[in-house]
């Protein structure tokens, strides 16, 4: 780029500029007082004095004093040595200070709109050459230069586009404008396409959102992009701009020199002769720039005319509106106010009263309570906490004071501090049918001796009844075969038929096990023999291996569960789980046979065919030999008769099994003669296993074992 003094009118290039910086390692301002030294030194430029140039050496070893009246003067000695280094780049030097004294100085005049949040969307295409991309750094600089930035009045933003978009910062990034001239200045072109679409869509979904500093729109700052481009739009730009002027942003369409009017219409708001501009040439943009600023700030429109807003007009490029104080909203007809009641729309938060203060609210609790620390919510005062209560059991806070309670089962004495015991049998309609016992706080029912209370725990019963929570858990493995199955389960319910069935009776549950384990019915689901032996009869043979261990862990886990239907142990019902089985199991049974026993549960076992005699005694209850049956085939059970001891309630000390109440000891002893009964009855009609297994347990095991051994 050649430049001369006789082209003033030729903008100076800022890249040359910046190289002289660079070269003298000096910022602008301190280059701009170089420039007025030499101007003092060897006369006002464009008028140079070559003599001083082609002075000898010798000449500028002296020093060079600026007059005292001179501008630039500070005083200082300058070497002219020094100043000798700088002669190769004199005439630049001298030129540059010319162009930059003989740049048109705009009036500091501000704009009268109020705040706006303007965006610069810079096109820096390819086709844009480097010095008339100066010319719009100069431009975008002379613009902010009459602005009121600051983040309460108008806040900038610059993004520059070609092929893709880049934010060169934000409406919330910069508030001084120092700091937006020397961001502006290190804007490096990107060279590339023109997708003016591209950038108006960044504009509205980034640079406009609260999120990068734009201000929300309820509070009506307007809106502004100025989109200075050189060239047709590769991408389309009519949608995307309709867009973003629906969004409420006012879009301003600065075509330099091969820039597309119909691009520009299509991208400016209306009025089109108000919002799109195109400029020849770049070397008239700056002059240009003077008319824009004009047209962007325009006049006072609240100075104008008669606005008529109650409190404050707020005045826009070629508009106003109306804005109130603070604690008041602008009424429908957009000019008067009115005061705002905060706590009116529900929305305050306070747990007890909202109390309107000028546009805002406070909160209030009501007498006896105090207001938290997020302002909204009360707590009661305690008064207890003060430690001066004299309650003897407990205080309890009540707003505006306290009392004094006694626990349960006791009663406040007169002076409203103290509490004495209360027998609640003589207080209350306990409904004991022998014996009402008081304890502090409770009472229970007691029956005489021989009697036990049942489950409502309020009556008494004869111990005659011989009720139980009977768990029966049968053998359906491949090897029973079905037709000796359905023997299994004529047997159950002839156990069934001896029983007193009811709720508060004897309930019966049953099990079938085999490479699984099934519930067929919980203690809880039949309260009748005859549902019972129907739901027994429709038990389908399941018919795999033996797994006898997995169902008595099923059985003490689930079975004898309340949630299934076995009553507590504090009510003294015995629990009986009653094992059929006809073979070895397949897996370890010791370990769940102890537990059964260990959670109270009496445990029987019957074992026929190839049972194995060491399951059957782990399964049974102490005294083993009261509590299992071994036999190959039932021909010798009329012998359990008269083996079956009733000595099942041992004295106290001599016996081995715990006995929680002589009601439960008649009821397991009841159990025993039916079920013995009931075997011998259907031995002698040899219609259970029969000749099936007598020939096959004959060489194998030892006949005559009943429940017990023989004597």
């Amino acid at each position: 780029m050649k430049l001369s003094c006789a082209e003033t009118a030729s903008p100076w290039n800022r890249n040359d500029s910046m190289w002289v910086q660079r070269s003298l390692g000096m910022d602008l301002s301190e280059l701009l007082l170089l420039l007025r030294v030499f101007s003092a030194a060897w006369g006002h430029p464009p008028q140079v004095n070559v003599a001083l140039w082609l002075s000898p050496p010798s000449a500028l070893t002296a020093p060079c004093l600026l007059p005292a009246a001179h501008p630039a003067s500070t005083g200082t000695l300058w070497s002219c040595r020094a100043m000798m280094k700088l002669l190769p780049v004199a005439p630049l030097l001298l030129l540059l200070l010319t162009t930059l004294e003989a740049r048109p100085k705009h009036a500091a005049l501000k704009c009268r709109t109020g705040p706006l949040d303007i965006v610069f969307v810079i096109d820096s295409s390819r086709s844009v050459r480097p010095f008339e991309f100066e010319t719009m750094r100069r431009f975008m600089m002379d613009i902010i230069s009459n602005l009121d930035v600051g983040p309460n009045a108008t806040r900038v933003g610059v993004i520059q586009y070609s092929s893709q978009v880049q934010n060169i910062f934000s409406l919330k990034t910069f508030f001084m404008r120092a700091d937006m001239e020397r961001a502006i200045n290190s804007i490096i072109p990107l060279a590339q396409g023109t997708m003016t679409g591209l950038a108006i869509q960044y504009a509205m979904n980034v640079a406009f959102t609260t999120q990068e500093g734009a201000r929300p729109l309820h509070k009506r700052i307007p809106r502004i992009a100025i989109i200075v481009t050189d060239g047709r739009p590769q991408d389309r730009v009519t949608e995307v701009a309709t867009q973003a002027r629906n969004a409420g942003i006012e879009i301003y369409a600065v075509g330099i020199q091969r820039a597309d009017m119909n691009s520009l219409r299509a991208m400016a708001s209306p009025p089109l002769e108000e919002h799109v501009f195109l400029v020849e040439s770049f070397e008239l943009i700056q002059q240009f720039a003077k008319q824009f600023q004009d047209k962007l700030c325009g006049v006072d429109m609240c100075m104008e005319r008669e606005h008529g807003c109650q409190h404050s007009c707020v005045s826009t490029p070629g508009s106003f509106y109306c804005e109130c104080n603070p604690g008041h909203r602008l009424n429908v007809d957009g000019k008067t106010c009115s005061l705002i009641d905060a706590c009116a729309d529900g929305r305050h938060g306070c747990q007890h009263h909202c109390v309107s203060v000028r546009g805002s609210y406070s909160c209030r609790c009501r007498p006896g309570y105090y207001l938290s620390q997020n302002k909204r919510s009360c707590t009661m005062i305690d008064y207890c906490s003060f430690g001066n209560h004299s309650c003897q059991h407990e205080c309890v806070s009540i707003p505006n004071g306290h009392y004094c309670r006694c626990r349960s089962g006791f009663t406040l004495q007169p002076d409203s501090k103290s509490c004495r015991a209360t027998d609640l049998c003589n207080g209350v309609d306990h409904g004991c049918e022998f014996k009402c016992v008081s304890t502090e706080g409770s009472y229970h029912c007691v029956c005489p001796e021989g009697q036990q209370l049942q489950a409502d725990g309020k009556t008494c019963s004869k111990c005659g009844a011989g009720h139980v929570d009977l768990v029966m858990v049968i053998d359906g493995s491949k090897s029973v075969r079905p037709q000796n199955f359905e023997l299994v389960k004529q047997f159950v319910n002839r156990i069934v038929d001896l029983l007193e069935v009811s709720p508060h009776g004897t309930r019966v549950g049953l099990v079938q096990y085999s490479s699984r384990v099934r519930t067929e019915f919980p203690l809880n689901k039949y309260h009748s023999a005859d549902e019972i032996k129907k739901a027994v009869m429709d038990v389908e043979y399941m018919e795999k291996g033996t797994m006898t261990g997995l169902a008595l862990k099923h059985m003490v886990e689930h079975s004898f569960s309340e949630l299934e239907g076995a009553r507590p142990l504090s009510h003294n019902i015995p629990r009986i789980g009653l094992v059929f089985t006809d073979g070895r199991s397949q897996d370890d049974i010791s370990e769940w046979a102890r537990r059964a026993k260990e959670s109270g549960i009496v445990m029987f076992a019957v074992g026929v065919g190839k049972a194995v005699e060491e399951e059957l005694r782990a399964i049974a209850s102490e005294p083993v030999e009261q509590h299992f049956s071994y036999s190959a085939d039932f021909t010798t059970m009329t012998h359990l008769v008269e083996n079956f001891s009733l000595n099942i309630c041992p004295e106290e000390g001599k016996g081995e099994t715990e006995i929680r109440s002589p009601c439960e000891c008649e009821a397991l002893v009841q159990f025993q003669t039916n079920t013995v009964a009931i075997l011998q009855s259907l031995t002698e009609k040899n219609i259970l296993w029969g000749d099936a297994w007598a020939c096959q347990g004959a060489g194998q095991l030892r006949t005559g074992h009943t429940w017990g051994r023989e004597g």
